[in-house]
């Protein structure tokens, strides 16, 4: 099996990519079990301080039914910490040459972000197919989607960056959409406030809206 067919597999029965950012490792387990109790089984924590690549790492010995996205990763140095840290798969929040090469050879399925349509052309040079387009709701949203879905065929997003429980369902509706992340599923006064059946209850609302 090719690595980019893969991420669509890890999609087939979650539609959502829930996006893990916490400022501690202990929060973010626990912010992590309170998605799994929700009945998430694919999660996402991305590399936006210091703690991130230790707090993955955790997740995985913790949690290690769960299928691990590592994202922002932006450079081939931080795609190797991400592969050392357990990462089931990687996500980016853009492509260049030399790191969509390394992406395509480090065996793991790849998610790899796109902002327009030389990004997407590109990648479709590469034969991989699944991207996530980012920051979705910046650079045309909805829009964006249906303008290429009859340009690049072959090409599915999950889109991330402000999509939200206003648009979830209309992200969801497109054809060239296979799944869509995000943070909403999180609310911040939860987990400042540890209230972890509060998210649980907003991960469930976000499943069913799939």
């Amino acid at each position: 099996m090719s690595t980019h067919t893969t991420i669509k597999e890890i999609f087939s029965q979650q539609r959502l990519l829930p996006i893990i950012q916490a400022d501690t490792i202990s929060e973010g387990i626990a912010v992590t079990g309170a998605m799994k109790d929700a009945g998430l089984t694919v999660v996402e924590v991305v590399l936006r301080n210091e703690q991130a690549l230790a707090l993955a790492a955790e997740i995985k010995k913790t949690y290690p039914e769960l299928t691990l996205g590592v994202g922002t990763v932006y450079n081939t140095a931080l795609l190797e910490k991400a592969l050392n840290a357990g990462a089931d798969f990687i996500v980016t929040p853009a492509v260049t040459p030399k790191l969509t090469e390394s992406l395509i050879d480090c065996g793991k399925p790849i998610l790899p972000g796109v902002s327009s349509l030389s990004d997407m052309a590109t990648l479709l040079e590469y034969g991989v197919t699944e991207m996530k387009l980012f920051p979705a709701e910046v650079v045309g949203g909805v829009s964006m989607l249906k303008a290429v879905s009859s340009l690049f065929k072959e090409a599915s997003f999950c889109p991330t960056g402000g999509v939200s429980p206003k648009n979830q369902s209309e992200y969801l509706s497109q054809s060239n959409v296979f799944a869509v992340g995000g943070t909403w599923m999180v609310p911040k006064e939860a987990v400042k406030n540890e209230q972890w059946a509060d998210i649980t209850k907003a991960c469930k609302e976000a499943i069913e809206a799939c």
